[in-house]
């Protein structure tokens, strides 16, 4: 039943973009969207699809609704949306688009695709005008944006009530871990007094070892040796660095060294 979600009749109709370059007769058709997912070009176009979905949609009723549901809801307007672009997807790669927006909706919203997204290894929200990405030890700023934000602070409720947490007034500045492990820290007004600030520190699903981490020039052979014999002999050791700096990478690459037998 079409509509159930939609805010109003005014703001059903598919905005007006500038469609994408055809493609020419006898072309490579293309690649599969596994290919695609972490393309600058796909992510562009999820991004802009889910903005275009949550200025339509009442977002308050979508947090009681189902997958199923919001997938009989969003699939004809994604549609609509590739059609408009003029993006080549066939109808696996389009009902896929279609599982993942909605896997968007129902999650952490406009930044679910950088949270799977394992290059990316800090996502900063500074309000929900600017979201900010590290990879790669650099720092940029993306075409991320939330709706407005009350849109944000339905995001962060989120995160906060999956641990049984609050973020308010009385309680402006909270630490929360996602599902996977991920590092949260938020900031609500009156302590940040532009609008809410979320730094999240993503969790690795492939830690690096030391021996990993030699390959990229950032330790010497001697140097994991000698770790290695400190972890093993459970002597002390100190890891000090600022931010980003790698405090976290070299701890979870020493704790491969702890014997099996040990706590």
């Amino acid at each position: 039943m079409l509509g159930r979600f939609i805010k109003g009749q005014s703001e059903q109709r598919v905005p007006q973009t500038v469609p994408g370059p055809a493609v020419p007769n006898g072309a490579v058709p293309a690649p599969a969207m596994e290919a695609e997912t972490q393309s600058d070009d796909f992510l562009s176009l999820k991004v802009d699809l889910h903005r275009h979905l949550i200025d339509r949609f009442n977002l308050t009723a979508l947090e009681n609704a189902s997958k199923d549901e919001i997938l009989n809801e969003i699939r004809p307007i994604v549609r609509e949306f590739v059609r408009g672009r003029n993006v080549p997807l066939n109808s696996r790669e389009l009902d896929q688009l279609t599982s993942d927006t909605a896997d968007e909706m129902l999650g952490l919203g406009p930044i679910e695709p950088l949270l799977k997204d394992d290059s990316i290894a800090d996502i900063l929200i500074n309000t929900h005008n600017h979201v900010f990405i590290e990879r790669r030890g650099v720092l940029e700023e993306t075409s991320i944006r939330f709706r407005d934000e009350a849109h944000l602070l339905r995001v962060v409720n989120k995160i906060v009530s999956n641990i049984g947490r609050r973020v308010d007034e009385s309680s402006p500045m909270v630490d929360a871990r996602l599902d996977d492990g991920s590092r949260v820290n938020i900031a609500v007004r009156p302590i940040s007094v532009d609008g809410p600030l979320v730094s999240i520190r993503k969790f690795s699903r492939n830690p690096y070892s030391l021996e990993r981490l030699m390959a990229f020039n950032s330790i010497r052979q001697p140097m994991i040796d000698l770790l290695r014999i400190a972890v093993q002999a459970r002597k002390s050791i100190l890891v000090s660095g600022g931010t980003g700096s790698g405090k976290t990478t070299l701890l979870n690459a020493l704790s491969s060294y702890i014997p099996a037998r040990e706590r």
